[in-house]
């Protein structure tokens, strides 16, 4: 496959669980700005683009972004399928999409760039590619790729709340009607958290970026978290306990109230 890939990373400044969390200092920058950098970095991505919310208080966002040289769209502050959309529309004609979470500051652009090359690789075969159904890498490594034929669908048809806030499960829970593959590890590293939901995960990632890289400059890779997890086994201790995906699972419930979709 030939042409430009875009990196679309979605945060905004509202979380309930961490407020303004995209903002606060990790090793002397703010975790967005970890994140828009990683994204940068993965193999085989063009173009990154930020989408928020139309809301003024994530203009502090689209600042952060704009002064770093990043695009960015705005939009609904829940239907973020309809923020990736509106970035296709005005950043129209990538060969395929990469969607990264604005929570994740260890990204490794090397694993989020084998689920990339995955996709790329098999061209014309997959619709969607990620390393999460099932998870084997830590959590806050998630990267899914997907074409933008399959996120026009999903904008299209997609009715649940729990579709348009988590952008994919319209497509991943379809395996009828779109191609899925996963990128896995031999070893199952899935139990270990390295997302940012609440303070305790803020902890664990401070405490790794001091290690590793105490001015925020250096992209270090999962390979480097893992040996320093190895020699000071009490760091992962300070976030364990929390369920994979427990925003998620809250989302289904609030499916009624949710808005619909725009040809509802």
């Amino acid at each position: 496959m030939t042409g430009r890939v875009m990196a679309i990373v979605q945060a905004r400044l509202g979380s309930t669980r961490l407020p303004g969390k995209a903002l606060l200092e990790i090793a002397g920058r703010p975790m967005l700005a970890h994140v828009l950098a990683r994204a940068a970095a993965v193999p085989g991505v063009d173009q990154v683009v930020l989408a928020t919310t139309a809301s003024r208080e994530d203009d502090a966002l689209v600042a952060l972004a704009g002064a770093a040289g990043f695009a960015c769209v705005r939009g609904s502050v829940e239907d973020v399928l309809d923020r990736f959309r509106s970035a296709l529309g005005e950043h129209p004609g990538p060969a395929a999409v990469v969607r990264v979470t604005g929570d994740c500051p260890l990204l490794d652009p090397a694993v989020s760039g084998l689920v990339l090359g995955e996709y790329l690789r098999r061209a014309g075969e997959v619709d969607y590619v990620s390393n999460v159904h099932p998870p084997t890498y830590p959590d806050g490594l998630d990267t899914e790729v997907f074409s933008p034929a399959a996120l026009e669908a999903a904008w299209r048809e997609a009715r649940l709340g729990s579709d348009r806030e988590h952008v994919t499960p319209y497509l991943w829970r379809r395996p009828e009607r779109f191609r899925l593959a996963n990128v896995a590890r031999a070893e199952d590293l899935s139990a270990l958290r390295w997302t940012v939901d609440d303070a305790r995960d803020l902890d664990l990632v401070r405490a790794v970026y001091r290690a590793l890289s105490p001015d925020g400059s250096r992209i270090f890779g999962m390979s480097e978290v893992l040996d320093l997890l190895g020699t000071r086994p009490e760091l992962a201790s300070l976030n364990a306990g929390t369920r994979r995906n427990a925003g998620f699972e809250r989302s289904p419930r609030a499916d009624l109230a949710a808005p619909k979709g725009p040809h509802a």
